[in-house]
């Protein structure tokens, strides 16, 4: 059976995580499974964790009054969920919940956290780890954006 740091070590996004800093990481990390239509993450709720995707599908959702959850994104395998466990208030931006039997490596912030302040250097590499996250998923919500309002009428 594989360990968690073996686990990341696989996954593409955390190529960016030295080895010893995967084996840091990972001793704050747990396996989850997560059934079909379970809530991973609430909106506004306490954000205390990120997770990353092994193998399933996750909605990311947002509420809109008068029309409930909506979708505004859909993560698989290897992609990471959450990100608001970094910043305070430390309150989660929008509800996810899976699709489908979903298997995910869930990392507590706190844990975290206190790791990244003890060495600076495991912080930024996480940092640029969730860096290349933010970026994607706002180039994604401008693709979303142009489909929904349309490209210019050449003139």
């Amino acid at each position: 059976m594989r360990t968690i740091d073996e686990l990341l070590g696989e996954l593409p996004s955390f190529d960016v995580l030295s080895a010893a800093h995967r084996v840091t990481i990972a001793g704050c990390a747990t396996n989850q499974v997560f059934a079909p239509g379970a809530a991973i993450l609430r909106d506004g709720a306490p954000a205390d964790a990120f997770h990353v995707i092994r193998e399933g599908t996750v909605a990311i959702e947002t509420t809109v009054p008068g029309r409930g959850p909506v979708t505004v994104e859909t993560l698989g395998d290897g992609d990471v969920l959450g990100w608001s466990w970094l910043v305070p208030p430390y309150r989660n931006a929008f509800g996810a919940r899976s699709l489908e039997t979903t298997h995910a490596i869930s990392l507590d912030g706190a844990c975290l956290r206190g790791k990244c302040d003890r060495d600076p250097a495991l912080g930024y590499d996480l940092l640029k780890l969730l860096a290349a996250v933010f970026a994607d998923r706002l180039h994604d919500a401008r693709l979303r954006l142009l489909d929904l309002y349309g490209a210019p009428a050449d003139g």
